[in-house]
């Protein structure tokens, strides 16, 4: 009875997983979209919009840890590796 119980319940989660992130996915295409919608608008207008760069990330390029400023960026911002490589490019 308890193993039945068990395997019930790896199921149960399994589906749910499985559920959300279906659900994340579909949120990360729409907010993907409404982030390339905007960044047109700032295009559009003119408008110069600058991502806050941490602290420790010019630490870290100032000392030429490229590598590790790159990961740092990541880590406190949430930005894919390209995203992140392209800032550190141009701060450097």
């Amino acid at each position: 009875m308890l193993l039945l119980g068990v395997v019930v319940l790896v199921a149960v989660v399994a589906l749910g997983s499985s559920s959300t992130d279906r659900r994340l996915g579909r949120v990360d295409r729409r907010l993907a979209r409404v982030e390339r919608k905007l960044d047109a608008i700032a295009d559009r207008l003119g408008v110069a919009v600058e991502e806050p760069v941490p602290a420790e990330v010019t630490a870290l390029l100032r000392e030429g840890k490229k590598i590790q400023a790159i990961k740092a960026y990541r880590d406190r911002t949430g930005a894919d590796l390209k995203e992140a490589r392209d800032a550190v490019e141009r701060l450097a």
